[in-house]
């Protein structure tokens, strides 16, 4: 599940940087605009593997606390 959080985050950055550079966005061009269903399903999912990523900080800060 953390690989897969991992992957759609970077799905997430990488098509946030498309759009800042070059005003592209690659999810919507792929899967048929950004009103399209199953780009919203991506979108959707990359919010959530970005929520779910939040863990990876709680996880660190109680790491650094056992030390």
């Amino acid at each position: 599940m953390d690989s897969l959080a991992l992957i759609l985050v970077i799905i997430g950055a990488l098509n946030w940087g498309l759009i800042s550079i070059f005003q592209f966005d690659l999810v919507a061009s792929i899967f048929g605009g950004q009103d399209a269903l199953l780009s919203r399903i991506v979108y959707g999912l990359v919010a959530l593997a970005g929520v779910y990523s939040i863990k990876f900080l709680a996880d660190r800060n109680n790491t650094r606390v056992k030390e």
